[in-house]
């Protein structure tokens, strides 16, 4: 796990971006497979993208993106869907084929079946090549909240307490948030080719100190990635303030910079 410390969310973005353009890149012709986060973490991150793709000619033109979850009982073009939010905050924006950018149908007759078939279509399309990650206060990553299995797979999940407060500054009170989501599982997430996974602010710290530093455990859902082989870690210093490797993690980043390893190929 890279431990990536930066000033604020705009440095955060470019070390994030940078990820992505290299997973493009690498993809060439073929396109690459991207998993999707919502909410206001890689709003950044997005908007980094798009400013590449309109200045500096990055295309995702071939590739296609799955979102991670959405809300149970919300049509597609809600204003609060993350279908909607995914399209307004970043897809619309870049040249990927809207049809190419799939979420699950919060509004399916049978959510349970429907979470199966993302499952499927997810392993269909060969797997995630890049998968960027919010965190939340108490450590879900997408709707994965604590207690969750750690190879659960794409399923129906009721959201915390916790969660629906600090979503409902979205919706026009608490009452509104739906309180049922269909996510992507931890295991589902853990195929991912690569991870990255971005948090500002004081409020993540303690997450972020448990994702990096704490015991694997279903109490802290994102622990899981510390079993990836894979992941990469952005976050500001207010979301870093309980890391107590922190000055390591910035020295090996300062390491890299200056003495940069190659394959020797």
């Amino acid at each position: 796990m890279e431990i990536h410390i930066v000033a604020d969310a705009e440095a955060g973005a470019k070390v994030v971006a940078d990820v992505f353009t290299r997973t493009l890149q690498a993809a060439g012709d073929t396109g690459a497979v991207l998993g999707l986060a919502t909410g206001s973490s890689p709003v950044p991150a997005y908007e980094e993208l798009i400013r590449r793709h309109r200045e500096d000619g990055l295309s995702f033109a071939r590739s296609r993106a799955f979102l991670l979850d959405e809300y149970v009982g919300l049509p597609a073009g809600h204003e609060q869907s993350y279908h909607r939010f995914i399209r307004e905050n970043f897809t619309s924006h870049v040249d990927i084929d809207d049809a190419a950018v799939v979420s699950p149908d919060g509004t399916a007759v049978d959510p349970v079946a429907e979470a199966a078939s993302y499952d499927r279509r997810l392993q269909e399309a060969g797997g995630v090549d890049l998968q960027i990650l919010g965190i939340g206060s108490n450590g879900h990553i997408a709707f994965n909240e604590p207690g969750s299995s750690l190879a659960s797979r794409t399923r129906v999940v009721g959201l915390a307490r916790s969660t629906i407060e600090d979503n409902s500054r979205y919706f026009a009170s608490a009452e509104d948030v739906p309180v049922r989501a269909l996510s992507q599982g931890l295991g589902t997430i853990l195929e991912a080719r690569r991870i990255v996974l971005t948090a500002t602010g004081a409020g993540k710290a303690e997450a972020v100190a448990q994702l990096a530093e704490g015991p694997i455990s279903a109490r802290w859902p994102a622990t899981a990635l510390q079993m990836h082989p894979d992941v990469t870690v952005v976050v500001d210093e207010a979301a870093a303030a309980r890391l107590e490797l922190a000055d390591y993690y910035r020295y090996s980043r300062r390491l890299e910079a200056e003495n940069p390893l190659t394959s020797g190929a």
